[in-house]
């Protein structure tokens, strides 16, 4: 049996779908386990409309972490840090990190089930056990694995809370100028393009992104970002925003003379309090081949 998740109310008159919806769990996750019985409030079975009063305890069953669909896979995976709470790994560039339609096998999550087995968060559900933020395909670097349920809840309080530290390096097109910014604008989906995510007024999610320049080249830009918030694709979208474009975006550079395989983005630094000792741990790693070879070429 899963092991329950006790959370005790500190708000009045919030909706429990949306109390639980925090980075850990999607509301439609919480929506189903609601309906299923898998999460209860004061012992009883309650509905997504439930109105929660200060003090009430909301009891969660996760879903098992797996299921027959998705196996087990033998892949390398770049492990920075591991103990018996958590993993800290590094993705490449190219890899899915968890399964969906179109992508069921070769995911981190496949080869995250075959090196830990049983020991993922079950909270977001059978398609991405211990996932508890994620990046793109074809953006590299530091992701934040929760073994235990605990564990999960911890990091995605203090991503929620915009505590923990996440650094990114990237090779933007044209001289962006100023050198050092805030990029400060709400995204949400495209609505002419249901693929793509862009900067809109209305249905869309506060967005802030620290941007500075670090390299300069005859017609491109190296910047560090650091992520106040995590929309999806906050940094491509935010880029092309201010009309510099992450080089090689499939989806936001308006072309890509040196036919890169994705977008020059890479998830340096993440730093985070550990959910068990209360440490500050911060991680590094550094930007793939493909980086350097791309400089080599700009500095040519």
């Amino acid at each position: 049996m899963m092991e329950k998740i006790t959370l005790i109310c500190n708000e009045n008159g919030i909706r429990i779908d949306k109390y639980i919806n925090i980075d850990a769990m999607t509301r439609a996750t919480v929506q189903r386990l609601i309906e299923s019985g898998n999460i209860t409030v004061n012992g009883k079975p309650t509905k997504n409309n439930y109105k929660l009063k200060q003090g009430d305890c909301i009891e969660i069953t996760p879903e098992k972490p797996r299921d027959a669909n998705i196996e087990p896979e033998n892949i390398p995976l770049d492990i920075v840090y591991e103990d018996e709470h958590l993993l800290v790994v590094n993705k490449p560039q190219g890899m899915v990190v968890h399964p969906a339609p179109g992508n069921y096998n070769k995911t981190l999550v496949n080869a995250l089930l075959y090196h830990c087995k049983d020991n993922l968060s079950g909270i977001n559900g059978v398609l991405r056990p211990g996932i508890v933020h994620r990046i793109d395909k074809d953006t590299s670097g530091l992701l934040l694995v929760a073994k235990t349920n605990e564990a999960h809840l911890s990091l995605s309080e203090q991503i929620q809370n915009k505590s923990v530290k996440r650094e990114y390096v990237c090779i933007c097109e044209g001289i962006v100028k100023p050198k050092k910014g805030i990029i400060d604008a709400p995204i949400g989906r495209d609505p002419s393009n249901r693929l793509k995510m862009a900067v809109v007024p209305i249905n869309s999610k506060h967005a802030v992104t620290h941007f500075e320049v670090t390299q300069y080249f005859k017609n491109a830009s190296k910047l560090r970002c650091v992520l106040e918030t995590g929309r999806t694709h906050q940094i491509r979208v935010h880029m092309q925003y201010i009309g510099h474009p992450v080089m090689g975006d499939p989806l936001y550079a308006r072309t890509n003379p040196y036919k890169l395989s994705g977008q020059a983005l890479h998830a340096k630094i993440i730093g985070f309090e550990h959910p068990h000792s209360g440490e500050y741990m911060e991680f590094c790693a550094e930007p793939p081949k493909s980086f350097e070879d791309l400089i080599k070429k700009l500095n040519s």
